[in-house]
């Protein structure tokens, strides 16, 4: 029998409630499916932050490095801890610590949930850049808080970075329909984009199946909300994918489906698997979070282990789910997962 060690932290506001949620039905799946899943659970969050003057232990990364992935509910309590402190003190250096380079998120309406602009149905897998671009953190302040303060933020783009994102979107759009959006803004970022641009060409010739469309990232942001149904695999750079996940996320219906996974292929990493529609304190602890991205990502994380048939079933629990329950209607936490449990 397979046994996964995982690393769950379910971190700040509603990610406690809807990890505990997620963290049920992927015992219940396990059970079902014949291999264990033995989780070890991190108290690292913004409480953590004011107790021990740090987002998690200094050996947190050595910690981690035991496990075969890590489930994370949320970061951030802005009111308590500033968000650059907390998520450059959690999420960031596990993202930059392990490689997880891939940043992939499933946009797609489940059937009964009616997105905010239409009902027909898209499925768009949306393939992020995430350790390096636009969110490299390399930068500086200087002559702060006089009329001369100049602030840079500088975007690093590395041939290998880029290289590796965009073969990771050209073997998933082989895997799917053979379509691939690549987006840019090379008109008018003329070093990386125009670089970006380049090595998408270059690729390109080996994916002949694969057919490649390029698009400035306003111009696909419009095509996110007229023409979603379009798309298929889409690729981008750290920050322009950022952006245009939560996007994705508001035309599946909202953040509650927002589903990801951070990856890294190499085993010898753990990949971190979490819900992305933030730690939302105002609606901690009042069972009224809605846990199906937790859930979700939960069914990407034994994807990504290799227990296929276990995600499917997570998934088609999932969408019988919001097939028979009026998901638009406040619906508990409790109650939500309750019905995902009778059905797996």
């Amino acid at each position: 029998m397979n046994n996964y060690k995982v690393a769950v932290i379910p971190g700040d506001g509603i990610g406690v409630d809807v990890i505990k949620a997620a963290w049920q039905v992927l015992e219940l799946s396990a059970a079902k499916h014949h291999f264990s899943l033995q989780g070890e659970w991190f108290p690292w969050s913004c409480d953590y932050y004011l107790e021990h003057g740090e987002m998690m232990p200094e050996d947190g990364i050595a910690t981690l490095r035991q496990f075969n992935a890590i489930l994370l509910g949320a970061v951030g309590w802005p009111q308590r801890v500033p968000d650059n402190v907390s998520l450059h003190g959690l999420l960031l250096p596990i993202r930059k610590q392990f490689d997880l380079f891939a940043n992939v998120r499933p946009h797609r309406l489940l059937p009964g949930v009616r997105g905010p602009l239409r009902e027909e149905n898209f499925d768009i897998l949306c393939i992020r850049e995430n350790t390096e671009g636009e969110y490299s953190g390399a930068g500086g302040r200087i002559h702060q808080g006089t009329p001369q303060e100049v602030a840079v933020e500088t975007s690093i783009f590395t041939r290998q970075g880029v290289e590796r994102i965009l073969r990771y979107g050209f073997e998933a759009a082989r895997q799917r329909s053979g379509r691939l959006a690549s987006v840019t803004k090379s008109n008018a970022q003329k070093y990386t984009m125009v670089m970006w641009d380049e090595i998408t060409d270059e690729i390109a010739k080996e994916y002949p199946d694969v057919k490649v469309t390029r698009y400035h990232i306003d111009a696909i942001a419009a095509r996110f909300v007229m023409q979603p149904e379009s798309l298929d695999v889409v690729v981008a750079s750290n920050l322009f994918g950022d952006i245009l996940t939560d996007l994705g996320a508001a035309i599946q219906g909202g953040l509650g489906y927002a589903a990801s996974a951070n990856l890294n292929p190499d085993p010898a990493m753990p990949s971190m698997f979490e819900p992305v529609h933030g730690s939302a304190p105002d609606i901690a602890g009042q069972n009224i979070a809605n846990p199906l991205a937790a859930i979700w990502s939960g069914a990407l994380m034994l994807e990504h282990l290799g227990e296929q048939a276990a995600a499917q079933g997570i998934m088609q629990a999932l969408e019988r789910v919001t097939a028979e329950i009026p998901l638009n209607q406040t619906q508990s936490t409790a109650a939500i997962t309750d019905a995902v449990l009778r059905l797996i």
